[in-house]
């Protein structure tokens, strides 16, 4: 496969690796509500799927940049979760999560 495709494309291997890392987060939300076995599950292939992709991420740039992107990334996913799911959404937690945001944008610059 070529680079050029979108899925091993920087933004969209990061994209990958957030969507593993919000699904582990899924799964250990449902874990904490009785559903273990589909929960765990959920966890283990969310991670594998993060962790597959920072493989190839890491390949092509650096920890620093990876690291804070995958981490903007999986706090709007998450928190698109939590809003979905009902969850309280307080203003800390949004300047938390423009933080995080405002953080990528200044390594991106």
């Amino acid at each position: 496969m070529t680079q050029s495709l979108l899925l091993f494309s920087l933004p969209g291997l990061v994209l990958v690796s957030a969507l593993g890392y919000a699904l582990s987060a899924v799964g250990m939300k449902a874990m904490s509500v009785g559903a273990i076995p589909a929960g765990l599950a959920l966890l283990l292939t969310g991670l594998a799927i993060a962790v597959w992709s920072e493989v190839h991420l890491l390949r092509q740039t650096s920890l620093s940049v990876v690291y804070v992107a995958i981490v903007a990334a999986e706090t709007l996913l998450v928190l698109g979760y939590a809003a979905s799911i009902g969850d309280a959404f307080t203003w800390r937690q949004g300047m938390g999560a423009g933080l995080v945001i405002a953080g990528l944008v200044t390594i991106s610059i």
